[in-house]
């Protein structure tokens, strides 16, 4: 079952790897071999938009839904589960629920100064691990256990406090990012 899931997570790598810089100002531009910026090709540049655009809708749809440990809907949901329903609502992954134990084993280390919107960024609290999913300019998007799920500052004393890494997924595979109409607006995240 793991080595489905971890295939099904593969899959939703191109969602990380179309850009250089978290910066909105740097993200469509990358040092050439003398060091000078260029621009990315269109094609890298409308991924990252549609990675940008998917995960402001999944927040839009579920801001301020409560936390819930094990909670996979609007009712309640926990970190990995907002985490796994992203991928599977926004990028299409038919994923088996997926734990924040298996998603640290997934994917490849990167530096928090290399982040692109749709890596994982990860935190140790009080032993515990807390997952969420990179934004933009230094934000991320997560289910909080105090404040459900809600877009958080990396710049926040907390937050730098307890962060533990970054991880992206690879993206050998194409994944098909969907987004909410105002009819499946009321539908989702009721299956």
């Amino acid at each position: 079952m793991f080595k489905e899931v971890s295939g099904a997570i593969l899959f939703a790598a191109v969602i990380t790897l179309t850009a250089c810089s978290s910066d909105v100002s740097t993200a469509h531009q990358k040092p050439d071999k003398g060091g000078n910026k260029t621009s990315l090709n269109s094609q890298q540049d409308s991924d990252l938009i549609s990675v940008i655009a998917a995960l402001h809708d999944q927040m839009y749809s579920w801001q301020g839904t409560p936390y819930h440990w094990g909670g996979t809907d609007l009712k309640g949901v926990d970190c990995s589960g907002f985490v796994w329903r992203t991928l599977k609502d926004r990028f299409n992954l038919p994923l088996e629920r997926v734990t924040t134990r298996q998603l640290i084993h997934m994917g490849k280390p990167v530096s928090k100064k290399q982040l692109v919107p749709g890596d994982l960024v990860f935190f140790r609290i009080h032993r515990q691990l807390h997952v969420g999913f990179y934004d933009t300019n230094q934000h991320f998007f997560h289910a909080s256990y105090s404040k459900g799920v809600i877009r958080s500052s990396l710049r926040n004393s907390y937050w730098k406090s307890v962060f533990y890494q970054a991880r992206r997924l690879p993206g050998e595979y194409k994944a098909e990012i969907s987004f909410n109409s105002a009819q499946q607006h009321d539908l989702l995240a009721k299956n």
